[in-house]
């Protein structure tokens, strides 16, 4: 990049890879921050995307490109979801408008899609252990290169975080951790551990009073300078009073901060320094979410995710989009809305109903009830096995807690749902949001291995609701069940089907009959129901009349119901938007196998052996063979008409 490019145009389209970084000025840098963050305004307030993470760390991703060598030099993105600039700067710059898209770049690190890109992120608090494990790596092939993990203070409420950091300091490995401290994980941090951490705020005030003592002490003719040095020397020991260091410490890191995230001059010059000195570091570094948009500024958990275009982008979005669907009826709800509206009602009546999510309040649709029921309401931070044990606990006490967790996220807590909570058959529920395909935020977000990781727990039930109304009745009826149950239902807009009804309690393991149909049965679980009827419907203007069930339960399963449909047809079809392997399909045909039904005619319609990628959710239903035209598809297949 010759000087003419760089003081004419943009300099972020100059900008191929971080090396074009080191040529730059500190005031061309600051421009280049500036850049940076109108293109990612520009292109999230289109599709969507994580806003204010990635507009709070533009100065410190700049920083560690401008001094580390990547990918030389391994950075390791905790989450992910605040690499937007990392991505521009490391060569995917002319692909940004793809963000998300089917075939476009990923919204979290990929490895397979950059060199750049050190480490597969999605989940949080991982970043540590990685970094420890890539620090032995290359010591052990005597290769050169730093690691550095960039962790948020949010993840640092995960035990595996501390876990990282104790190994690190235990084998005092070449790891430097940036500690990013906005404050935030997706919603306000919460925990005495977030409490400390919040001494960060004097740790501000901290940095004003020792450059105020550095210009004081140098000031005083002849023995300023000493005075200084004898000041430096002490400053280790008022610096543990004043800021979170000596948490770190006791982990055996040299600390270093808090540092102004936004002050490119310090930041760089922090990192060079750190560049020359071994051993396990951590740079603690304070920075605002949403930095730069007032709006996400403002009021960063909502603009940590956004979704649809705010207000300054609405001339962006097609009439029919930015109003009530086109139609002028208003949108349905979501089913997490919902399951927030429900839990309301439900802890009107019951006393013994406790909430309980691992920091998302507002992503599980539970800021209602916090406000209701505060006492009721419990954040335990990014802490998901905690979760599950604490309402473990609760329910040895005789309350009712619902669990409302991501289906991804639910993952890392199986061994507590199977130790804590199952094997005691404790009234525990578990209320799965984003089970099945999720859409853009991609792979480590899709909730496709639930059915089966869940199915196979002794003990505990497993329901998915065909509708947003039918979840309503769900959440009733497991409150009235003894033992623990799991519900799982998917992300977006429900059906827009009547939702006013009293709660009813659904029978216990008994699905519906939706359609009649005596040349094949159609048997979905969850969308899959929907999915069936339209199917059901295109069959029927070809001469094949389809029968639907809606199974409701994939445990219990009502095989009474399913095996006499398919008795009289001798054709099966099974649709869920889960993995093939162990989820619902293969619930059905251990169930006809148990019942001796082995010359059925079958199909299955659910995920291959795959991870899914980034998309919408209706291009990736299509794409990975789970929507109407699939189910269809396969009801051909087995009339013989494919």
């Amino acid at each position: 990049m010759d000087d003419n490019t760089r003081a004419s145009g943009k300099l972020l389209d100059s900008i191929d890879s971080p090396a074009d970084l080191k040529v730059l000025s500190l005031e061309e840098l600051e421009r280049l921050a500036g850049e940076l963050r109108a293109r990612i305004i520009e292109t999230v307030t289109v599709s969507g995307g994580h806003l204010a993470p990635s507009l709070g760390v533009v100065e410190l991703t700049i920083a560690l490109h401008r001094v580390f060598n990547a990918p030389e030099d391994k950075i390791i993105w905790d989450v992910g979801h605040q690499t937007y600039a990392h991505k521009l700067l490391t060569g995917r710059r002319t692909r940004f408008h793809t963000l998300r898209q089917w075939g476009g770049i990923a919204g979290f690190p990929k490895r397979s899609e950059s060199p750049y890109d050190a480490f597969d992120t999605g989940h949080s608090s991982t970043s540590i252990s990685a970094a420890v494990g890539m620090a032995v790596g290359k010591r052990l092939k005597r290769e050169k290169g730093r690691v550095i993990a960039v962790i948020g203070d949010g993840s640092l409420t995960a035990g595996m975080a501390f876990e990282g950091l104790n190994q690190a300091g235990y084998l005092d490995e070449d790891v430097i951790v940036v500690l990013n401290d906005n404050g935030m994980s997706i919603a306000p941090n919460v925990g005495a551990l977030s409490k400390f951490m919040s001494r960060a705020l004097s740790g501000r005030a901290y940095l004003t009073f020792r450059k105020d003592v550095e210009r004081f002490l140098k000031s005083i003719p002849g023995v300023g300078r000493d005075l200084l040095d004898l000041a430096r020397r002490s400053e280790e020991s008022f610096k543990a009073f004043s800021t979170p260091g000596m948490l770190f410490e006791a982990f055996r890191f040299n600390y270093l901060g808090p540092v102004d995230g936004h002050r490119l001059d310090r930041l760089v010059e922090t990192f060079q320094n750190v560049t020359t000195q071994r051993g396990p570091l951590l740079v603690h570094v304070l920075t605002t979410k949403g930095k730069g948009y007032a709006p996400a500024e403002q009021d960063p958990s909502h603009f940590h995710g956004v979704a649809r275009q705010p207000a300054q982008a609405q001339e962006l979005v097609e009439p029919a989009a930015a109003g009530n669907g086109g139609n002028g009826r208003p949108k349905p709800p979501s089913y997490t809305e919902v399951f927030g509206r429900t839990m309301v009602e439900l802890a009107r009546s019951e006393p013994r109903i406790v909430a309980i999510t691992a920091a998302m309040p507002e992503g599980t649709g539970l800021l209602d009830f916090a406000e209701a029921f505060p006492e009721r309401f419990i954040d335990v931070g990014i802490a998901e096995q905690h979760a599950v044990t604490f309402a473990a606990g609760l329910a040895c006490e005789g309350f009712k807690p619902v669990v409302a967790i991501y289906s991804t996220f639910m993952q890392r807590a199986f061994d507590q749902v199977v130790h804590d909570v199952c094997m005691t058959s404790l009234p525990v529920i578990f209320a799965l949001d984003r089970g099945g395909i999720v859409g853009e935020d991609g792979v480590t977000h899709q909730g496709l291995l639930d059915l089966s990781f869940l199915r196979c727990v002794p003990g505990l039930c497993l329901l998915a609701p065909a509708d947003e109304d039918e979840l309503r009745h769900m959440l009733f009826s497991a409150l009235a069940h003894v033992g623990p149950v799991a519900i799982r239902y998917p992300r977006g807009k429900g059906l827009g089907v009547d939702c006013s009804g009293p709660l009813r309690e659904l029978p216990w393991g008994k699905g519906e009959l939706k359609r009649q149909g005596g040349d094949l049965v159609l048997i979905g679980i969850g969308v899959g129901v929907e999915a069936s009827l339209k199917a059901a419907e295109t069959l029927a203007s070809e001469g094949i009349e389809a029968a639907v069930v809606n199974a409701r339960f994939v445990k219990p399963l009502d095989e009474d119901l399913i095996c006499e449909l398919a008795a009289q047809s001798g054709r099966l079809v099974t649709v869920e938007e889960n993995v093939a392997m162990g989820g619902f399909g293969a619930a059905v045909l251990e169930a006809l196998a148990r019942r001796g039904m082995t010359r059925l005619a079958v199909r299955m319609v659910a995920v291959d052996d795959v991870f899914v990628e980034h998309g919408s959710q209706a291009c990736l239903r299509e794409a990975y063979g789970v929507d109407a035209a699939a189910v269809a598809a396969a009801a051909r297949s087995l009339m013989g008409r494919s």
